[in-house]
C-alpha cells in the first residue's frame, strides 16, 4: 500500500488516469452504480447479478472499462457478493485503509478511475489466501469468445 493511502498521510490523494466531474459520473452511471462506485456504498448481500454467476470471461469496471478480475479467479465465498482470490493483473486494482462504520478494513478500488469496488479480506482460498469481496453493481461482465 502506498503512503498516500495511509490515514494521516501528508501526501495528496492519488490522481487516477480516468477523471470525470461528478456531473459526468452521474450521467454515466445508474443511481445505484453511482452510490456504490463513487460513494463507497455496498449493495445488499445476494442482490447482485454476479454473486452466483459462473460464466467464463472477465469482469470490468462499470465506470471506466478497466479489466479487474477474470472468471478462473472467482470463487463462491458464501458471503452473497462475488469474490476473487486475485485481480486480473497486479495493476488492475488498488487498496487503501477504510475506517468507516467503526471498523478498519482494506478498501479495493479501480486503479484507473479510483471507484470503490468492495473490500479485501485475508480469509480466501489458496494460492493467495485473499478474498476480494466486490459489489456486482460496479462490474461489467464480458464473456469469453469461442
Amino acid at each position: 500500500m502506498s503512503a498516500a493511502c495511509l490515514p494521516g498521510s501528508d501526501l495528496p490523494e492519488p490522481i487516477f488516469p480516468v477523471q470525470r466531474t461528478e456531473t459526468e459520473w452521474r450521467q454515466k452511471l445508474s443511481p445505484e452504480q453511482y452510490r456504490v462506485l463513487r460513494g463507497a456504498g455496498t449493495e445488499l448481500a445476494c442482490s447482485g447479478a454476479f454473486h452466483d454467476h459462473h460464466g467464463q470471461g472477465s469482469y470490468h469496471c462499470v465506470g471506466c472499462g478497466n479489466l479487474l478480475f477474470r472468471s478462473p479467479e472467482k470463487f463462491d465465498s458464501g458471503t452473497g457478493w462475488p469474490s476473487y482470490f486475485q485481480p486480473a493483473t497486479p495493476q488492475s486494482v488498488g487498496t487503501r485503509i477504510d475506517t468507516s462504520h467503526g471498523m478498519v478494513r482494506t478498501e479495493v478500488h479501480c486503479a484507473r478511475c479510483g471507484g470503490h469496488l468492495g473490500h479485501l479480506f485475508e480469509d480466501g482460498p489458496a494460492p493467495t489466501g485473499l478474498r476480494y469481496c466486490i459489489n456486482s453493481v460496479v462490474l461489467e461482465f464480458r464473456p469469453e469468445l469461442p
